[in-house]
């Protein structure tokens, strides 16, 4: 198509990993292994660059990977950490060759990959918005025309005219996000980088991003922060092990990228014999559900959480209540509550209690649930600790707010929190 800035054909990538000797266990063998290791280097040196031969050796960062980018169009790349994003934007960036696959791109390409990428450290960095901007093919004059604005926008005037080597991560990668975004790039490839700078700085550079897109340009995203995919992508591809999964729109990606990695336990059921407890009680099962669980495989933070704790009385006449605490990942209690008061006196037999969390009041932030059986709200009779883990996921998309990093605190309620004049 005429506005296909990027295409990317069967793309593949791997490398040859260096595996442990083996050391022999006699005397013997070990003088026979140093007589022999200079022969069996040469020969892995010669079989560095041939991969004909599979082995456990061999390592497929990227394989058959295939897709394109649309001018103006912002993609965003995500997945696990060693899925291949990183590889592949290498390989768009032209640092590394691919092992097969063909790739076309139309239009300069700026890249930040890394603190520091495309820098010499020991240039001053106004020496290095210059060489970045001849590299993209820019004349002096037009570097010219953009240097005050750089500059600016990277906040290390006062070190403009310093030797990069003496900028700390921070300063580098301040100045190297504004030398990408402002040289005129027809594309633009940025990984997680960002992730180095402040508040402010983040801010600052999403803003950039989402106006150089609606200039026209190209950008590949990379990033682990959802919201910022969300916000500023207009397309999204899921990268597991090499491969593409999933090319869709942004919400539907993470969707299917959270249902795929969130290691829930939202549903016990224990068998008779297995059932905790003690003389007082034996707990049968415990359930965390929502309307949407089962299609999405993950619980919504709008969506209200139901709670289902099943368990058979031991013993009669037990003034009874039911305690719940939710703690967080790390232990500390997000609240407790409780059935009725005054509690109601129970006999022998098998109960049901039942607990509703509304939606849209907690974070979206991982949590745990313990229950407690109680006789008569003050003697604890049982303690069935960190029964269920589950994670609460914030899908809603943030149409007015120019903040894409995450919201902190464990309670997030919409409450009437207004302005008057």
């Amino acid at each position: 198509m005429s506005n296909e800035v990027i295409r990317v054909d069967n793309l593949s990538k791997r490398y040859r990993l260096g595996l442990k000797e083996t050391q022999a266990d006699t005397l013997v063998g070990q003088i026979s292994q140093v007589i022999r290791s200079p022969w069996n280097n040469l020969k892995r040196l010669r079989e560095l660059s041939r991969f004909g031969i599979e082995d456990e050796s061999v390592f497929w960062a990227l394989k058959d990977v295939s897709f394109e980018v649309k001018e103006g169009e912002v993609l965003g790349i995500i997945g696990k950490n060693g899925a291949g994003k990183s590889t592949l934007l290498k390989i768009l960036s032209q640092i590394t060759e691919p092992t097969s696959g063909k790739i076309e791109i139309h239009g300069r390409v700026a890249s930040l990959l890394e603190v520091g990428t495309g820098f010499h450290p020991e240039l001053s960095g106004r020496e290095n918005i210059y060489m970045n901007g001849t590299i993209l093919g820019m004349t002096r004059k037009e570097i010219d025309s953009k240097l005050d604005e750089i500059i600016d926008f990277s906040g290390v005037e006062k070190f403009i005219d310093t030797p990069v080597k003496f900028y700390s991560s921070g300063m580098k990668v301040r100045l190297g996000f504004s030398v990408a975004a402002h040289l005129d790039p027809e594309i633009l490839i940025i990984d997680e980088v960002l992730a180095v700078g402040d508040f402010e700085f983040q801010t600052k550079c999403l803003g950039k991003m989402k106006d150089v897109s609606k200039e026209g340009r190209t950008v590949l995203f990379v990033s682990h922060n959802l919201e910022a995919i969300k916000g500023l992508c207009s397309r999204t591809i899921l990268l597991e092990n090499g491969q593409v999964t999933i090319s869709s729109s942004p919400i539907e990606s993470i969707k299917y990228y959270l249902r795929n990695s969130i290691d829930a336990r939202n549903y016990v059921k224990w068998q008779k014999e297995e059932r905790p407890g003690n003389e007082w009680l034996r707990v049968e099962g415990i359930k965390l559900s929502s309307a949407n669980f089962e299609k999405l495989g993950f619980f919504d933070r709008m969506d209200d959480l139901e709670l289902l704790i099943e368990f058979e009385l031991l013993k009669n006449e037990i003034p009874f209540n039911l305690s719940m605490w939710l703690t967080s990942d790390t232990g500390e209690i997000i609240l407790n509550t409780y059935t009725q008061v005054p509690v109601p006196i129970l006999f022998k037999g098998n109960y049901a209690g039942h607990c509703k969390i509304p939606g849209g009041f907690l974070n979206d932030e991982t949590y745990k649930i313990t229950m407690l059986f109680v006789k008569d709200t003050s003697e604890i009779l049982y303690t069935l600790e960190n029964a269920l883990c589950f994670e609460l996921v914030d899908t809603e998309i943030r149409k007015t707010s120019s903040w894409y990093g995450k919201h902190p605190g464990f309670v997030r309620p919409k409450l009437d929190f207004i302005i008057k004049l």
